[in-house]
């Protein structure tokens, strides 16, 4: 007997690929990524550094009245540019200064209503989250029309400096 009648030649078979176990992976996987995904919201504010006056080429604006916010340690002290005090707000630990601050700025929006700049100036020491509800609260203010709460604004365009070196404490 010869050999090679005995052997038998085998032909390799396509073997099909399972892919029922990563499917159901994937049905389960790509909705839980989407549920558990969290968006950010991110608002930009457009911030100026407070502008000076005081070169001899540049005539003064005698006239003209700039709102500073002054943010202490203790208190917020809201001032015009000729360093009269228009009013003094003590800080409180539950933050109702904020609301405090956002309704003498009212006031003055009501007398001045052509204003849109301000000025924050705060120490070196101020906590960002501060600065940042000063911020907030100089920008606009809630009011309820037609049983809505919107947003009116008080002063959008904001510069930002450094306080001057005195005490009110």
């Amino acid at each position: 007997m010869s050999k090679r009648s005995s052997r038998r030649v085998r032909i390799p078979e396509s073997v099909e690929l399972d892919i029922t176990a990563f499917m159901n992976l994937m049905v389960i996987l790509v909705p839980f990524l989407l549920i558990t995904t969290v968006f950010t919201h991110l608002t930009v504010l457009d911030i100026n550094l407070p502008t000076t006056f005081q070169s001899n080429n540049l005539p003064e604006k005698k006239n003209s009245f700039e709102i500073n916010v002054i943010i202490g340690k203790n208190y917020f002290v809201v001032a015009d540019n000729n360093n009269n005090i228009i009013k003094k707000i003590q800080t409180f630990k539950t933050g109702g200064h904020f609301k405090l601050l956002n309704n003498v700025l009212k006031q003055i929006k009501v007398r001045y209503p052509e204003k849109l700049n301000i000025t924050i100036l705060s120490q070196q020491n101020t906590k960002y989250d501060t600065l940042v509800n000063t911020m907030d609260a100089v920008r606009v203010f809630n009011a309820v029309e037609n049983g809505e709460i919107v947003q009116i604004e008080l002063f959008p365009d904001i510069s930002i400096g450094d306080a001057p070196k005195f005490k009110l404490d």
